[in-house]
């Protein structure tokens, strides 16, 4: 059961001033912090937190009006607004957060494991759910909750319930991790790794090893391995350190593990065989193994890590071997793919508890292209709450969450079928198993919907994701929607606070999908979107898009669906204008509110805009037509990429500046002026103006290299090895007989030609994709449907993972084989190749 609080102890707790217009000392059990995210109103505690861009005192009075009364605050003058809420006043509110969590982290004395590393964080976190869970009740952070804000929220999920707590922890900069470690207060701490990884705020490897102990001062032991000698080293420093005041002891007490030397635990051998490692260790004078269903190093790590965990807390070595021979793969993300009859799957079928569901429908929510939204859920496993609670909480769930259809597979949920039913707007079905499901259900009843499959790993949801997904071409296009939301935040980061964000949203926002990319821009609170022709826009409104869009490519055909959708025009002439003119006289009522247009100036780039002569009767027909409000003037840029043009990309900048004033200082209303791209966005700082349009540079791509270090990149184009084939000297491969071959070679074939978008001019040599690890030329000419590889002395098999573009080779590399433009080969894939849409 959640803990619960009274707003007056939660007052005293964070050292805020409560200022109460209620005579009720609420009471607190649930944490928020986005208002997107609300579940429980009466019980919740909205902290609002501000940052560069968003400041959460504006969702205030939204929050208020669905049933939250108690608020943390830095502005004392939200007070007045709110009768009967119950407000703390502090001085920061995410200071504020992190206190609560301290406060509440102190009620408990079973042990806290904290984790922390470059690398392996969440999976060291379920591994040791997996391995322990039968004996302890676990509390642990939901996905990878280990920032500033997720480790107060992951902390807040402790109970009494509970007997263990696993966390993980992650910095960007120095100082935070004592702000990490006086919330945790861990008991056992992991150090699984230290690589380059977000290491922008640190001024070497080094420094951030040393940033990172600071989580372990105070542990009972650190488990570490010795091998990475910047974290054995920074241990000993610190403990010599320590050892050199007032003390004998040592600052951090370790057990730790290493390959190559004396340690607590020495691992002897790793032996691959049939895709499983065996693991031989010597630990004090004891010999033992175990052996895991994976081959990669970096789950060996993982592995042996968990091991020392379980050494430590006294387990015996024939359960570390039995349970260790059963650890499964952690699943690090939601995926979206497109499924039967039209609906959407979001597959998260190998875990399920009530963190992760909430995680999960957090998701489901952002997708607003179908009316219908569908779960299916096996019983949750280990939750630390009786039966009748666990699934009243599910039920509530979906309620406020406005979910139309629930299927519950598992005896738990038939035994709880009846409750579930007492939502009358919840369609309820409830089956014993797996099995008894696919033997019964008729796939038909599924149709235009979004379907979430969320099971624990027992029940095989696996089964039901081949049922319902849709038979697809197996090549695929992979979208990592963290990155979008990443990449967006990224440039928020670059402007001014009160300087709003267009998203570029044309051409199929850059090949990788509208509506879904739209959702998250969305969800994320961009300001505008825009799109280059009407029928993408009205895409968008039919699937739920409500922002303001903007079309860049307006035609007279189109006036008609662009009125009917709420879609803005781009307007570049007086001939566009009055076209636009008469329409809207035909279709839009003089009481109607005036119609938004946008107005293009041409300064420099000869292609589309109104030239300064024009703007006079420009302003003289808007000004009398009261249909009509300019919503913004914009201009492009030639060459905002390129310094070799700065002069003239800053006398494009002036032409834009005069000419806007003459527009803006003609009307009484505020208009928005923009003109940089996303490379402008850097490189030009003082022209931001009101707004910016961001396209390539949600996907990963500036002109600047210092941008382009913090982005993510978005979109990875994968196939498959369809073939393997030995070609002898002296022979050629594919059409034209172009690829000769010079000496024996192993040739691969993979399912991708030009008809899915890869450009012929990487044929022969020139492109070159990722096979296990290593690039292998392209050989011959692209065909229509395949390609061909040289492999020779590269390890692969048919059917192993081919990378066309990804983190390597780059989109920018790809692009620069085939001399052209990233923006041709993100736009130039083509719609027979799946996108599937993920989300860590």
């Amino acid at each position: 059961m959640n803990s619960e609080y009274k707003l007056s102890e939660v007052a005293k707790a964070i050292g805020g001033k409560l200022i109460s217009k209620s005579k009720k000392d609420s009471a607190i059990r649930e944490l928020v912090i986005d208002s997107r995210k609300l579940a429980h109103a009466d019980v919740s505690l909205f902290f609002a937190l501000s940052g560069q861009k968003l400041d959460g005192h504006q969702y205030i009075a939204d929050l208020y009006k669905k049933g939250v009364r108690s608020f943390v605050v830095s502005k004392a003058e939200v007070a007045e607004q709110l009768p009967d809420a119950g407000i703390v006043v502090v001085k920061d509110t995410l200071t504020a957060l992190q206190k609560l969590a301290a406060y509440h982290r102190s009620k408990f004395t079973y042990p806290v494991i904290a984790i922390t590393g470059s690398n392996g964080k969440t999976v060291v976190k379920e591994w040791l759910y997996q391995l322990l869970h039968e004996e302890e009740s676990i509390v642990r952070s939901p996905k990878s909750f280990n920032s500033q804000i997720g480790v107060p929220l992951s902390i807040w999920n402790m109970s009494s319930e509970n007997t263990l707590a696993i966390f993980e922890a992650g910095i960007s900069e120095p100082d935070e991790m004592l702000k990490l470690e006086r919330m945790l207060k861990p008991t056992i701490g992991i150090f699984t790794n230290i690589g380059e990884a977000h290491s922008e705020g640190f001024l070497n490897i080094r420094h951030k090893t040393k940033e990172k102990l600071k989580l372990f001062v105070n542990s009972e032991v650190l488990i570490y391995c010795k091998d990475y000698t910047d974290i054995h080293h920074s241990i000993a420093e610190i403990n010599a350190l320590a050892r050199g005041t007032d003390t004998t002891e040592d600052k951090i007490k370790t057990f730790n593990w290493s390959r190559n030397g004396e340690a607590d635990v020495l691992v002897q051998s790793v032996l691959v065989h049939e895709g499983k490692c065996m693991i031989h260790c010597l630990y004090g004078l004891k010999e033992f193994e175990f052996t895991i269903p994976f081959t990669d190093q970096a789950s060996v790590e993982n592995a042996i890590n968990s091991a020392c965990v379980m050494l430590y807390l006294g387990k015996n070595t024939d359960l570390i071997k039995e349970r260790m021979a059963h650890l499964t793969g952690i699943a690090m993300r939601l995926e979206m793919r497109d499924a039967i009859n039209g609906c959407s799957l979001i597959n998260d079928s190998y875990n399920s508890d009530s963190n992760s569901l909430r995680i999960a429908i957090d998701f489901l929510n952002q997708q607003n292209q179908h009316p219908r939204k569908t779960i299916i859920l096996s019983d949750i496993l280990q939750s630390g709450k009786n039966e009748p609670e666990l699934y009243e909480d599910v039920a509530k769930l979906l309620i406020q969450n406005q979910i139309h259809r629930f299927i519950g597979i598992g005896t738990s949920l038939v035994r709880q079928k009846k409750m579930l039913e007492k939502n009358e707007a919840l369609e309820v079905h409830c089956y014993e198993s797996t099995e008894e499901f696919m033997k019964q259900i008729d796939t038909t009843l599924f149709q235009n919907e979004a379907i979430l499959l969320k099971g624990a790993r027992k029940f095989r949801f696996e089964i039901i994701g081949k049922l319902l997904e849709k038979k697809a071409h197996e090549t695929v296009l992979e979208i990592n929607l963290n990155a979008i939301a990443h990449n967006l935040k990224t440039y928020q980061s670059l402007l001014k606070p009160d300087t709003k964000i267009m998203a570029m949203v044309k051409a199929f926002s850059y090949g990788s999908g509208s509506f879904e990319i739209a959702n998250v821009l969305q969800f994320n609170r961009c300001d505008y979107l825009a799109v280059a022709y009407t029928d993408e826009g009205v895409e968008l409104r039919k699937n739920g898009i409500t922002l303001p869009i903007m079309v860049m490519n307006p035609e007279q055909s189109s006036f008609e669906q662009m009125i009917k959708h709420r879609l803005e025009p781009e307007i570049y002439s007086l001939q566009l204008l009055e076209k636009f003119e008469e329409t809207l006289s035909l279709l839009y009522g003089l009481q109607e509110p005036p119609y938004p247009i946008h107005i293009e100036l041409e300064t420099g780039m000869n292609r589309l805009g109104f030239v300064a002569d024009e703007l006079p009767e420009l302003i003289q027909r808007i000004n009398e037509n009261a249909q009509l409000k300019i919503a913004s003037v914009f201009s492009h840029l030639a060459a905002s990429e390129d310094k070799t043009y700065d002069d003239f990309t800053k006398q494009q900048i002036k032409h834009f500046e005069i000419m806007s004033e003459q527009i803006c200082r003609s009307f009484d209303y505020k208009i928005l002026r923009h003109v940089l791209n996303s490379n402008g966005i850097a490189r030009h700082p003082k022209a931001q103006f009101d707004m910016v349009r961001l396209g390539i540079g949600l996907y990963g791509i500036d002109a600047s290299q210092k941008v382009t270090s913090r982005l993510m990149n978005v979109s990875t184009l994968k196939t498959t090895i369809s073939q393997i084939k030995q070609v002898k000297k002296g022979e050629t491969v594919g059409y034209g007989r172009v690829g000769k071959v010079s000496k024996d070679k192993t040739i691969a074939t993979v399912g991708i030609g030009y008809a899915d978008g890869l450009s012929r001019r990487l044929s022969n040599k020139v492109g070159r994709m990722l096979v296990n690890g290593k690039l292998a030329p392209i050989i011959g000419n692209v065909c229509m449907d395949m390609t061909m590889l040289d492999i020779t002395g590269i390890g692969a098999a048919e059917g192993d993972e081919v990378i066309v573009f990804g983190n390597n080779p780059t989109v920018e590399e790809v692009a620069e084989a085939a001399e052209t433009i990233p923006y041709e080969i993100l736009t130039g894939i083509s719609a027979r190749v799946k996108r599937i849409y993920f989300q860590e």
